[in-house]
């Protein structure tokens, strides 16, 4: 059966003619014409809502913006607020409207609670002007004490940049750090591959003892072994303050601070300098969806109030999450956020941010429960149009600080328009997760091999919107975590444990070893136009993620990478390492990416045999479990030789070398070029074409 990918997302999309028909038939009531209904023109009766968003949109940024200023103008609230050594002297600004009195404490004041307040000035300012170069200290630590409501509290300044933890107390305060000392950043020039091949990774479980390990450490162990895997792209988690550490960094308490768990504010631009200095992107997982409830370390009830940043009442509150949801319709919330973005970009030179939760800021329910299974989900009550306005501005923000930042959107919904500009009415993102992979690949792992439906695997690969980028992944971190799998101890179970000796050949490990290859290669090579893969998955890392709790005696056991596993000689985790890096950088020399769908080449579902091309390269899967097919005809776009680049079946790969790597000249039958293949059980190649152009009659006739 051939078929184009894009055709084939066109049939199921309901698209078919979407590049043939007259636009101007989707005007309706004087609204603006946006090509997000180009794209998806099965949304053209949602046209009123698309520009009511839109109408929202420019609002706010005529509400934010005077003067002819732009958002990177507006967004400099790490500027004015917070700790600043300035001229000779301190200040530290606050924005508290609800507060009756503000006062900081800390080292340089004996921890007198009230013998430094801070004055009062418009639109719920504070500011505390402290005279002298050694007022304050780099290393200081402080807090800042806030009547309210007949109240004294303590907390965190909101514009912290260190937040530490006492040992003995375990409490957390701010310790002041002096921006006046700069960074001797080196990466002036780096400029980052234009294809996204991301490995996500955590900091503090990157090394193998059991302990938290280090931005530096990161930078000097793990960063080699991320290039040398091909990969181009660092997506680190658990960066922004966090005070639970089993939280994997998403219950974010202080904004403007990377987390003390893992070093100090110079160690992290350590790591980012040296990650471009190897020629390396580094995306910040960013958490704007909510924030944590605590009082004490995070933002909340700062003032005394629970609006400050927050919606009141139950709406604040995350049901499932137990963490407070940001009021996106406030002046000061857009500010605090908008300026967090920026902060990141320049004072860290991230290049950009996976924003996590998206779905969950989209709708007024979270999205917990629904089932996005028509386009009137995505255009109702329950859509959050002051979030969907707050996406928007960030992406126009990025970009305005840095051109080149990616955005990733953790969208499961499915929003339309998500990755689309906003001046086409979307939301501005570069790529969205591809969230529905994942569970397509549990769903399929978990039935017996043969009833596996071929062509629905590839129908799911291809079902993303026309127009969008995403990026693939075979499994998630969360599947990494206690309580669930990953694709490797999905198929392996505790087989992982005492069959993974090279001279050791089960069944179930050779199933395992055998279609951990193949799923990755089909998700890289058909799923998006970018790819993800999680810290020691690659090489089917054995080990679950728990992270230290009282459970499990607060051990960080199993809060690590076993590196070793990898390295060992003796084992087949390195052999699943090997292949990874080489179909890594397979796809990256050949700018698999830069074609949107694959075309699909051949499917049989009896055989279990599927075939597309991309980019010059053609992939061919047999997943049959105990059916080798021989003279396997392939269609194929152009004449010519085609040469094996990568084969899952070769021994340095862990597989029985049943393929010959020798050029495959096509064969022609009934006008259809044809490459004829050997395609044994279990096994994936991928093909290089070179075209053969046929010879001019001049050089037939051997003209000079």
């Amino acid at each position: 059966m051939e078929m184009e990918g894009r055709d084939l997302v066109l049939m199921f999309g309901g698209f078919c003619d979407i590049l043939n028909m007259n636009w101007n038939d989707y005007r309706k009531g004087g609204c603006a014409m946006y090509r997000i209904l180009e794209w998806n023109p099965q949304i053209e009766r949602f046209a009123g809502d698309i520009e009511k968003r839109m109408e929202l949109y420019r609002n706010t940024k005529k509400r934010l913006l005077t003067d002819g200023r732009r958002l990177y103008d507006f967004a400099n609230g790490h500027l004015y607020y917070g700790i600043h050594h300035l001229d000779g002297c301190w200040v530290y600004r606050e924005w508290a409207p609800a507060a009756h009195q503000l006062y900081l404490m800390g080292d340089f004041n004996a921890w007198n609670p009230t013998s430094h307040p801070l004055r009062r000035m418009d639109n719920g300012n504070w500011e505390l002007i402290l005279e002298g170069n050694d007022a304050l200290w780099r290393g200081c630590k402080v807090k800042t004490v806030v009547d309210a409501n007949l109240t004294r509290t303590e907390h965190i300044p909101l514009y912290a940049r260190r937040v530490v933890q006492d040992p003995q107390s375990l409490s957390f305060t701010c310790e002041i750090t002096d921006d006046s000392t700069p960074f001797p950043w080196t990466d002036r020039r780096f400029k980052a591959e234009d294809s996204l091949l991301i490995y996500e990774a955590h900091v503090g479980m990157a090394q193998e003892e059991g302990r938290i390990g280090s931005y530096r450490e990161f930078a000097d162990l793990i960063l080699p072994k991320i290039k040398e895997g091909g990969y181009n792209t660092v997506q680190l988690m658990a960066v922004m303050e966090h005070p639970y550490y089993g939280s994997f960094g998403y219950q974010v308490s202080n904004f403007f601070a990377p987390s003390s768990w893992f070093g100090k504010p110079e160690d992290l631009k350590y790591l980012v300098n040296k990650a471009h200095g190897m020629g390396l992107r580094v995306l910040l997982d960013l958490v704007h969806s909510h924030a944590v409830k605590n009082t004490a370390e995070g933002i909340n009830c700062f003032d005394g109030t629970q609006w400050q940043f927050f919606h009141a009442g139950a709406k604040g509150d995350h049901p499932a999450w137990g963490t407070k949801c940001f009021d996106y319709g406030k002046t000061e919330v857009l500010h605090f956020l908008l300026s967090n973005l920026k902060f990141w970009l320049e004072e860290y030179h991230f290049d950009g941010f996976r924003f996590d939760g998206v779905t969950s800021m989209l709708y007024h329910d979270h999205g917990l429960g629904t089932n996005f299974d028509n386009d009137s989900k995505y255009f109702s009550a329950n859509t959050h149009l002051e979030a969907v306005t707050y996406l928007q501005l960030a992406n126009e923000l990025i970009r305005q600080v840095k051109p080149d930042a990616v955005t990733v959107a953790e969208d499961m919904s499915g929003m339309p328009g998500m990755c689309l500009p906003t001046e086409d009415g979307g939301i501005g993102f570069d790529y969205r997760l591809a969230m529905g992979l994942p569970d397509m690949w549990i769903r399929t792992v978990k039935k017996r091999d043969e009833e596996w439906d071929i062509f629905k695997l590839w129908c799911d690969m291809c079902l993303r919107r026309p127009g969008e980028n995403s990026v693939a992944y075979v499994e998630s971190h969360d599947q990494a975590l206690v309580g669930d799998k990953t694709l490797m101890f999905r198929l392996a179970d505790a087989a992982m444990y005492t069959d993974m000796h090279k001279d050791c050949h089960t069944p179930v490990i050779d199933r395992a070893v055998a279609l951990h290859k193949m799923i990755r290669l089909f998700t890289l090579g058909g799923g998006g136009e970018a790819y993800l893969n999680f810290m020691g998955n690659e090489f089917g890392h054995p080990e679950w993620i728990d992270f230290p709790r009282e459970g499990n005696g607060w051990s960080f056991h199993y809060c690590r990478r076993q590196w070793s596993l990898r390295d060992n000689g003796e084992l087949k985790y390195g052999l699943l390492n090997d292949f990874d890096r080489d179909m890594i950088r397979l796809v990256k020399r050949n700018k698999v990416f830069t074609q949107r769908y694959g075309d699909l080449l051949l499917s049989k579902q009896e055989e279990k045999i599927l075939a597309f091309y991309r980019k010059g390269l053609v992939f061919a899967f047999n997943f049959h479990p105990n059916r080798s097919l021989e003279h396997v005809l392939v269609p194929v776009p152009n004449p010519g030789e085609y040469r094996v680049s990568l084969s899952t079946d070769d021994r340095k790969y862990g597989g029985w070398q049943r393929i010959r790597h020798i050029k495959y000249p096509t064969k022609l039958f009934d006008g259809q070029h044809y490459l004829e293949l050997y395609l044994p059980a279990r096994t994936a190649v991928v093909l290089k074409e070179r075209v053969i152009l046929p010879k001019t009659s001049e050089e037939e006739n051997g003209a000079e």
